[in-house]
């Protein structure tokens, strides 16, 4: 064989070996995308079989929310304060001036109708007791006087004009025994020369201004003790000039205080006070609400919701079932068997714990109204 026939077939093994070195290459090349193909395909079902589903756990305790349509209301956010219900309060004065001996009662406690709250030892209560004694003393005389009379009348040893004198004395003695009767009875009819203050009607201590050893005076304008009957209670809340025409007597108001913020207090205006505060312009509200429970207290700051229906309706949920992320609302729209799907929605206005929709679901959905924040992140993972 020539050096060029050998040349030649050199060549030609080095085409060949370079062709099966293409082909292997490309072989590889395709083997890399079917099985990258393959695994992104694994990898989507395996999402798609991952679909998050609430457990058994969270379905125990969760509440599903209807959706509805409900009337719109337009509500106006005042501030405001727990006050006394001023019908129901009664400041105590001692009629007597004196010394106070014995204070019974603390302030806050509860007390009853006719319940001692102090003792005063007074010397105008002893001379009230004097009094009576005197006057007791006059009755008994005059009208012996007046029985002797009446004996000598008969046997001629006494006049009429003696028995009419003797008379009017007797009825004068009786008149002044009613009146200091009457004077001890209002000051309360204890002739030991001790003057008892007394609770006229139940309720708490709200104000106590005495201690033991006090000296009191009845010309003092402040009062030793303040009863107060909190089972209803005022608040008193405020109104800006620009917002006075948004109130009316009779709307119905909705009180939050921040001790109890996920607790309502439902009530109405009661009153709309025509007076404008010269320097926080501002128009005093007043709303009565019932207080059994004495959750209500006196200088609580309180927030007010006064609403006002528009005679119109829109779709509402639970605010609870509202997610807000991103600039945007969201709800869960549960589809039953622990399955729920992320739906984002336009809120119309949101007042307490009822949020107003526009759009996003229908009415007659269902909606998960408690942890949504949690199920909204699980789902989003």
């Amino acid at each position: 064989m020539t050096n060029k026939q050998i040349t030649k077939s050199n060549s030609q093994k080095f085409l060949n070996m370079q062709q099966r070195k293409l082909i292997i290459g490309a072989g590889i090349l395709l083997l890399s995308s079917l099985l990258l193909l393959s695994c992104e395909e694994k990898a989507k079902k395996a999402e798609e079989k991952v679909k998050y589903v609430i457990p058994d756990t969270l379905m125990h305790s969760l509440v599903i929310d209807t959706v509805k349509k409900c009337p719109l209301v337009n509500a106006l956010k005042l501030t405001g304060m727990v006050d006394f219900d001023q019908d129901k309060q009664v400041n105590i004065f001692s009629l007597v001036s004196g010394v106070v001996q014995d204070v019974k009662v603390q302030l806050g406690d509860y007390v009853t109708a006719g319940q001692v709250l102090a003792v005063v030892k007074s010397s105008e209560m002893a001379g009230y007791g004097n009094n009576l004694v005197i006057a007791e003393t006059n009755v008994t005389a005059t009208k012996k006087q007046l029985e002797a009379n009446k004996e000598l009348y008969k046997s001629g040893l006494a006049s009429i004009l003696d028995v009419t004198t003797a008379q009017t004395n007797y009825d004068q003695a009786l008149s002044a025994l009613e009146t200091a009767k009457k004077v001890l009875k209002i000051n309360g009819n204890s002739a030991t020369g001790d003057y008892v203050i007394k609770a006229p009607i139940s309720g708490f201590v709200v104000q106590k201004n005495v201690t033991n050893s006090t000296d009191v005076r009845p010309d003092n304008g402040t009062a030793l003790f303040t009863v107060s009957d909190l089972k209803e209670v005022w608040v008193q809340a405020n109104v800006y000039e620009a917002n006075v025409e948004k109130v009316h007597v009779g709307d119905n108001v909705e009180v939050r205080i921040l001790s109890e913020p996920d607790k309502v207090f439902t009530g109405k205006v009661d009153k709309i006070l025509n007076v404008l505060d010269p320097t926080s312009k501002v128009v005093k509200v007043r709303i009565v609400l019932q207080n059994p429970d004495y959750i209500l207290k006196p200088q609580m700051y309180a927030s007010v919701l006064v609403l006002n229906a528009e005679g119109k309706e829109a779709l509402c949920v639970s605010s609870k079932a509202i997610v807000y992320e991103t600039s945007r609302y969201y709800v869960l729209v549960y589809h039953g068997q622990g399955k729920a799907d992320i739906a984002p929605v336009e809120v119309l206005n949101t007042i307490g714990n009822r949020t107003y929709l526009s759009s996003g679901v229908q009415e007659g959905d269902e909606v998960v109204g408690s942890l949504a924040l949690q199920i909204y992140s699980e789902l989003n993972n």
